[in-house]
């Protein structure tokens, strides 16, 4: 979730990037090692589907982080925030938490959800939240661990989304200028290792409350200028606090004509005990939802027209990269109204009216199957391709060029698994394979370690 100067939150994400883009060597991360690969194999999307997932920033138990954020906004920059807030409702209920998550578990939708770990300084979610009981809060901590995290990764926005926590003394610094606000200049200047301490003080207040993180949000421009580092502090927080095997992180989004698929970073040690690596997250529409405040509904047809043909979804899906939506709570409960939960219904109903190719992952997984592609080692001799994975994926799914007349045969960790075939690319699950011209498609499950494919 983004705020700067004179921009909107999130809209500050397409000038940020459009600098790293350019030549600002400082800001770039670096790809790590990478494998060779055999020319005649190609890896798929998981079923040869378009990975789609659902991005809420803002999120938190029970606090509107709007109401209690802008406030604190205007005192830093008093000429740019000037909405009235106390007309925004104080809370977002657990009901609407309800509503909102049985839905999507009915349609399939999996994503992203934030926990701010302590909102908008009201309160740590691991001790008390001022405002409400101890019960209310348990509960609502209850909700996003039962119906939630099922189908949503689970991440922090740092930790208070609006003020910098000194964490010697675990209270906010006294001073309210940009230097000491999250969203703006602290973390611009810090290293990684300053990086890291601040997001594993965040990552600590969830794993305390019992929620699993395996990446981190960034709040603002957090990081904008400092990427390189943003992206060790992200792999070296996650791992350090929730042992996570690939940590993830969602900083940008793209709405123009630059890929949005994951950057997979820093890769290291393929070949050994403890590889490692961190894969950025990018998002392909802005929040045309309902805004971080809850204040200009939005609007179904940016997303996706009503002829189905047209908006940012289609031009995503069409290049088969992972479509990525990003909202902002506040602007799905929308004050109550739920205009914002209503567009989404909606794009949701357009989507499964025009494609059937479509696969809902959490940030995890797609994180997960794009550093298995990017990172595993593929050699082919003869007849026979080995896969020599430092990192397992589900749904794995390659192209082969065929070598010989009879069916591909899988053997995974030396144990011959038996595939079946199926009709066509969009029938494909769990250990099958289809036939296209002078190829096969195989789908499976790829372990860590060595698998071979006879074709």
């Amino acid at each position: 979730m983004d705020a700067q100067v004179n921009m909107s939150r999130r809209d500050i994400l397409k000038a940020a990037t459009a600098m790293a883009a350019g030549a600002v060597p400082a800001l770039a991360q670096e790809p790590g090692e990478r494998p060779d690969r055999a020319t005649n194999v190609e890896i798929l999307n998981p079923l040869g589907r378009v990975p789609m997932s659902f991005i809420i920033d803002d999120s938190t138990c029970l606090v509107n982080l709007a109401y209690y954020g802008i406030p604190q906004f205007a005192e830093t920059w008093p000429d740019n925030y000037k909405q009235d807030w106390r007309k925004l409702p104080r809370e977002i209920p657990d009901s609407f938490v309800r509503k909102f998550g049985t839905w999507c578990a009915e349609h399939g939708i999996k994503g992203k959800y934030s926990i701010v770990p302590n909102p908008a300084c009201v309160g740590c979610l691991d001790r008390f939240l001022p405002g409400w009981t101890e019960k209310e809060l348990q509960d609502s901590i209850k909700l996003v661990r039962e119906l939630m995290t099922p189908n949503w990764d689970i991440h922090p926005e740092m930790v208070t989304h609006t003020r910098v926590i000194d964490l010697k003394t675990g209270k906010p610094y006294p001073d309210k200028n940009e230097k000491f606000m999250e969203n703006w200049g602290w973390s611009q200047d810090k290293s990684a290792d300053e990086l890291a301490s601040y997001m594993s003080y965040g990552l600590q207040i969830l794993k305390n409350i019992g929620l699993d993180c395996e990446g981190i949000t960034t709040p603002g421009g957090f990081g904008g200028r400092n990427r390189a580092n943003l992206a060790k502090a992200t792999l070296q927080s996650c791992r350090d606090v929730f042992n996570a095997e690939i940590p993830h992180y969602f900083r940008d989004l793209f709405t123009d004509d630059r890929s949005v698929a994951p950057r997979v970073y820093y890769a290291s040690d393929l070949n050994g005990e403890d590889p490692k690596c961190v894969v950025s997250i990018i998002g392909c529409t802005g929040d045309w939802f309902g805004g971080w405040d809850g204040l200009k509904p939005g609007s179904v047809d940016k997303f996706i027209t009503e002829d189905l043909r047209g908006g940012r979804l289609p031009q995503v899906i069409e290049k088969a990269e992972p479509a990525i939506l990003v909202c902002h709570w506040p602007g799905i409960y929308f004050n109550g109204e739920e205009i914002g939960f209503n567009i989404f219904k909606e794009i949701v109903r357009r989507l499964d009216a025009r494609y059937d190719n479509l696969i809902w992952m959490k940030l995890c997984e797609i994180a997960r199957y794009w550093a298995a592609k990017e990172l595993t080692t593929i050699d082919s001799t003869g007849s026979t391709v080995t896969f020599t994975a430092p990192f397992a994926t589900e749904r794995f799914t390659v192209k082969v060029k065929k070598n010989a007349a009879g069916p591909p045969r899988l053997a995974l960790e030396g144990k011959q698994v038996l595939l079946e075939k199926v009709g066509a690319l969009g029938r494909l699950g769990g250990n099958t394979w289809c036939e296209q011209e002078d190829s096969f498609v195989v789908c499976f499950n790829l372990p860590r370690g060595v698998s071979t494919l006879k074709v």
